[in-house]
């Protein structure tokens, strides 16, 4: 059994266990001259955490409930094209884009005030 925990960032939700990184579209919180390296990053909307067989759900969020990170770099992601053909009338129009994103990592899970120890660590 591992430790995990489900939170909402960017959008999205994510399953994230310590120690492993995870892309984010962008964080909703944190402005953009503050995505450097090693910025130390607390997220607060935390769905679920789930420590070996104990399973905590919140409604809509576990309250007192933390988990820690740090950015590793922000980053592109694949190139996104969009084509459109019209047929019988000769138009044709390519256009694309990379959508930003940021790799962090998950250093800790914490609920009220108490980091919830994983299995094993990556």
């Amino acid at each position: 059994m591992t430790t995990y925990a489900i939170i909402e960032t960017g959008g999205q939700q994510l399953r994230v266990e310590p120690g492993r990184f995870h892309n984010i579209r962008h964080f909703a919180s944190l402005a953009p001259s503050r995505s450097e390296r090693n910025t130390k990053v607390l997220i607060y909307r935390v769905l679920m955490i789930r420590n070996e067989s104990n399973i905590n759900i919140g409604h809509p969020w576990l309250e007192d409930a933390v988990i820690k990170g740090r950015i590793m770099h922000p980053s592109f992601d694949k190139k996104i094209v969009i084509y459109r053909m019209i047929s019988k009338k000769k138009t044709r129009r390519k256009l694309g884009h990379r959508q930003k994103s940021t790799r962090f990592i998950v250093d800790s899970i914490s609920l009220k005030g108490e980091s919830v120890q994983g299995a094993s660590m990556r």
